[in-house]
């Protein structure tokens, strides 16, 4: 089976390297040339545009910042939808609006090809150890069909419904983490400036209720100082400015989320978009 990858950035690339180790055959694209060269010095084949990848491809999968580029590479010039035939299926991994994963399902299914959106979360460190857990939406026959590809890159590969649905429990995901994020910035920042080492604190706390996945890998990055991007501040800004759209049309309470995609926009417009989130540790240390 041929693989066409498409987004070759912090994610993409370390995922696109895990299909070609488990000896799928791969095609890429993408805009940065870097990338194409390492995986095509590993055996990739590196084509001229998305509709090239659909054309030569059984399975293409995207991986793009946002719902406007991923549309670019579907529906624009030379884009996917010109190579689609019946039979070949579209896995967009990006985090976008579900409704915009819904209306990719439909631009599939209008050509004879079928579409999962399957998000991910577990950052730049999970995409690099294969470790990622994968929310798919979509219809369970392709799902089963596309799982021994996914588990390729993901350690947790679940279905959660229909197309879209993907979407929407990794925008679930993303409101759990920024909170959280926020409450370990806020407890390592109190625990500092009352004398506490951060260090001796993490162990004490690290097998208690408060021990976590987000604990253990941004507590460093607090303790620290230091934000090299695992995912970035404007990245779940993005994601959480999604979240509240749908959260505004199906009436659900979204205050904690609200909070944060502010404070998330006020790192940004600090010039810290491009660190990773947990600088959010930034706004409660009062070290902007």
């Amino acid at each position: 089976m041929s693989i066409g990858f498409i987004g070759l950035g912090i994610m993409g690339k370390p995922m696109a390297k895990h299909i070609l180790q488990a000896g799928y055959r791969l095609n890429v694209f993408n805009r940065s040339h870097a990338a194409v060269d390492e995986l095509v010095s590993l055996g990739t084949a590196s084509l001229a545009s998305p509709r090239e990848i659909a054309e030569q491809s059984d399975v293409i999968i995207t991986m793009l910042p946002d719902s406007p580029q991923v549309l670019e590479v579907i529906t624009g010039p030379g884009g996917l939808a010109e190579g689609l035939k019946p039979g070949k299926v579209v896995i967009d991994m990006s985090s976008i609006d579900p409704s915009v994963a819904r209306s990719i399902a439909d631009i599939a299914a209008a050509k004879g090809a079928a579409m999962l959106d399957a998000p991910v979360s577990g950052g730049e460190i999970g995409a690099i150890e294969g470790k990622l857990s994968i929310m798919v939406g979509g219809d369970e026959d392709i799902f089963l069909q596309q799982l021994p590809l996914l588990q390729t890159m993901g350690k947790s590969v679940i279905r959660v419904g229909a197309a879209g649905a993907g979407n929407t429990v990794k925008l679930m995901n993303q409101m759990i983490v920024a909170i959280h994020i926020a409450a370990l910035s806020e407890a390592f920042a109190f625990g500092r400036k009352a004398g506490v080492d951060p260090e001796l604190a993490y162990q004490a706390i690290k097998d208690g209720l408060a021990g976590s996945r987000v604990l253990e890998t941004k507590k460093n990055n607090m303790i620290e100082g230091s934000f090299k991007p695992g995912f970035r501040i404007d990245l779940h800004r993005k994601d959480l400015r999604n979240a509240l759209a749908v959260g505004l049309g199906v009436d659900a309470e979204m205050q904690l989320t609200l909070l944060m995609a502010e404070q998330l926009q006020t790192l940004s417009e600090q010039g810290y978009g491009s660190e990773d989130h947990s600088a959010l540790y930034r706004l409660y240390n009062g070290s902007p």
